[in-house]
């Protein structure tokens, strides 16, 4: 069950004042996180940035992330929309000693299924580490069909789904025919528990970042079949679900502004994502809060 933990973060990438890439600060977050509840993280992927970030950078990133948590998991964000980016990224995070891959779907260009096929093919030939592969549809324009899913199963090294595909039904379909050895993560923290109940095995989140230990617990109490107790602690994660993301302040946005009040200087994000709304923290003041977080 859960061969990189029930709770990992999909972790914000820190930049410095004059947004440059700030290691120091990634160490000082990932070894926070890894204390507050995760089991490990994702670096390098869309929540960190890495739309923005050079090669060398997410490389950079990746290495210092794996030195500050050597006991926990770190699973290397490496996806692309260009094939041949994605398999370099691959090659290069692999040798970094990352424990797993994560692949999301090439966004924008919208291949085809089979064109999808050759991309994850190449990625997950160019490492011998387990591969995850995320399906985002909302973000990259195309959903992953089952009939590839079940393809892609075939390879060895693809072992997990990060899904955010926002249909339990549909994953609950995909589970019941799956190789008992493919794990789901939930991609969205909001469909944490739904997921929970037709198979997943954890999550990998976002706002993790500051209540993975309430995660933990309610994953856990699920697990033990205190289905009500989860349901509680799940009511009470819903304002952060609702603060980690909106129109005006997209993730990764709400998530910097939260984490610099607690104290963990992440910087603000890299254009495009834009300046964060006026009062978001204030909305960051009210989630810590609720959840009785001192600031």
């Amino acid at each position: 069950m859960a061969r990189f933990g029930p709770v990992l973060t999909a972790m914000v990438t820190p930049f410095a004042a004059d947004g440059s890439l700030d290691l120091d600060a990634s160490q000082t977050l990932a070894r926070w996180l890894v204390a507050n509840g995760n089991d490990g993280v994702v670096v390098a992927g869309t929540t960190g940035e890495s739309a923005t970030l050079t090669h060398d950078e997410q490389i950079e990133l990746i290495v210092a992330v794996r030195e500050a948590i050597p006991d926990h998991s770190v699973v290397a964000g490496a996806g692309s929309n260009d094939t041949r980016a994605a398999v370099e990224l691959t090659e290069r995070a692999t040798e970094a000693g990352v424990d797993g891959i994560l692949q999301v779907t090439p966004y924008y260009n919208r291949p085809s299924q089979a064109g999808l096929a050759e991309h994850f093919r190449a990625c997950a030939q160019a490492t011998d580490l387990p591969v995850v592969i995320y399906d985002i549809p909302v973000r990259t324009g195309r959903k992953i069909s089952h009939p590839l899913f079940h393809e892609l199963f075939e390879l060895d090294n693809v072992v997990a789904i990060k899904d955010a595909a926002g249909s339990p039904a549909l994953t609950a379909e995909l589970l019941a025919s799956a190789p008992d050895h493919i794990e789901v993560y939930s991609g969205d923290d909001s469909f944490t528990l739904p997921l929970l109940a037709v198979g997943a095995v954890g999550v990998i989140g976002v706002a993790t970042h500051w209540v993975g230990v309430e995660t933990q617990e309610m994953i856990a109490a699920f697990r033990k079949g205190q289905v009500v107790d989860a349901m509680r602690i799940n009511a009470k994660l819903i304002p952060s679900w609702n603060y980690e993301a909106s129109d005006d302040a997209p993730n990764p946005v709400p998530t910097k502004e939260l984490m610099n009040l607690l104290g963990l200087s992440v910087g603000q994000c890299r254009l495009p994502m834009g300046p964060a709304p006026a009062d978001l923290a204030d909305r960051a003041r009210t989630v810590l809060s609720d959840l009785d977080r001192a600031i």
